[in-house]
């Protein structure tokens, strides 16, 4: 999800580079400094072609909640019919990168005030990006829709809540958010809630409580695909156990070959096999190349030592996030396509997605910029060995199946009782 600091291109040089340049090669490290720079490989005539007959279905794009930010609630600011020169994400590079089908992430930081309201918000902006660009852009909210869509040449568009503290505690407003259309949400941020454990703060349940178990029942029951990235292994656990619909991890990468605690642990990814579910691998540095967390932590405590305003602190990370000393350390295409073959070998073929984090990371792999890149994995995963099949299951088509699955248990379950909230009653009126 987003931090601190905003990713922009094609920017004038500023006389900070002066002060932040010496930090950034003290940061670098002489093992770095010597590694070979990351290179992005061509994409030949073939692998355009296997992408152009696939479709790229992303599992987590942060556009809506970067629109927020920038203050563009209106969508006047900014017009993603054209090609922009700051963020990740429009429609002209959504059309290079051959992306069919997205899901929007509605995000709420855990600590924010009013978080269903503001849930609310973005799926309202959601709803009204995509009703500005009917020609590009349809929602979506089921397979059958995705498919639809997709076949009339346009991008399918779905909604996902990151954080269930949107939900405040209450089932009512899971219903309430599903008829909204979301269809799927992350069950935590990084702050562990009342009922679940997040995978970044300090577990108190031991993955999910007794509430977070109901959570996870009324979401087979209405067909919101559970989202485990975010959450403590436990939890992970936990959600495996409960689910009878296939669980996906919308923005998550492989712990064995990155050991962050946002990643997917081996025994994990054995058991999502098993459920049927999707991982879907994260383009963050921090979540691929294990060396980059440490090179940014040293970067960003050498530039709060060098910059006492806030401000000024933002943009130095910012330049050293696009500098070419920190360009190693953020990896390449080939280290993304290492955490495609990880999991596959673990949890098979058809247990893998993407799911990028567009326009909620501040930096990117050396190749992966932006929405237009997806090409270059399709080449690096040809260059392996793979099968056009099983590419176009890595690109979209597990994705879609775990959606329509999701559909098909709910359906299944149309006369279950849904979980309801234990209240008080209300005392009567005058």
């Amino acid at each position: 999800m987003p931090g601190p600091f905003a990713r922009s291109r094609h920017r004038r040089p500023n006389p900070l580079w002066c002060q932040v340049l010496v930090l950034i090669v003290a940061a670098a490290g002489p093992r770095l400094a010597r590694a070979q720079q990351p290179t992005s490989p061509a994409v030949s005539a073939h692998a355009r072609e296997v992408h152009a007959a696939g479709m790229i279905f992303d599992g987590h794009n942060d556009l809506p909640w970067r629109l927020r930010t920038e203050g563009d609630q209106a969508l006047r600011k900014f017009d993603l019919s054209k090609r922009l020169t700051s963020g990740h994400t429009d429609i002209p590079r959504l059309r290079d990168g051959g992306v069919k089908a997205q899901f929007w992430s509605v995000y709420i930081p855990s600590e924010h005030k009013d978080p269903a309201i503001t849930v609310m918000e973005q799926i309202d902006l959601v709803k009204r990006m995509v009703a500005r660009y009917p020609a590009d852009l349809e929602m979506a909210y089921s397979a059958d829709d995705v498919e639809r869509i997709v076949k009339a040449g346009k991008i399918a568009s779905l909604i996902g809540i990151e954080g269930g503290v949107a939900i405040e505690n209450r089932l009512s407003l899971l219903r309430t958010f599903h008829a909204l259309g979301a269809r799927y949400m992350t069950l935590a941020h990084n702050a562990t809630l009342d009922w679940v454990d997040a995978a970044l703060d300090v577990p108190r349940h031991d993955g999910l409580t007794a509430f977070g178990e109901r959570v996870v029942r009324e979401m087979n029951r209405l067909g919101i695909l559970v989202d485990i990235s975010h959450v403590s292994p436990a939890t992970m656990a936990d959600v495996l156990r409960v689910s009878r619909a296939p669980v996906i991890a919308s923005h998550s990468s492989a712990f064995a070959r990155c050991p962050s605690p946002r990643n997917v642990p081996d025994d994990i990814l054995k058991l999502v096999r098993q459920n049927g579910g999707v991982v879907m691998v994260n383009f963050f540095p921090g979540f691929i190349v294990p060396e980059f967390g440490a090179l940014r932590r040293k970067a960003l405590f050498d530039i709060q030592a060098k910059f006492p305003d806030p401000a000024a602190r933002r943009k130095a990370m910012q330049l050293w996030f696009e500098s070419d000393a920190a360009r190693p350390a953020k990896g390449a295409v080939r280290d993304v396509a290492d955490h495609i073959d990880h999991l596959v070998k673990v949890a098979g073929v058809d247990h893998v997605g993407l799911g990028s984090d567009f326009d909620g990371i501040v930096a990117t792999p050396v190749g992966l910029e932006d929405v237009s890149c997806y090409p270059r994995i399709t080449q690096a995963l040809l260059d392996r060995g793979y099968q056009p099949a099983d590419i176009h299951k890595i690109m979209g088509q597990n994705a879609l199946r775990a959606l329509r699955k999701a559909g098909e248990v709910a359906r299944a379950l149309e006369t279950a009782e849904p979980e309801i909230d234990d209240t008080k009653p209300e005392p009567l009126g005058d």
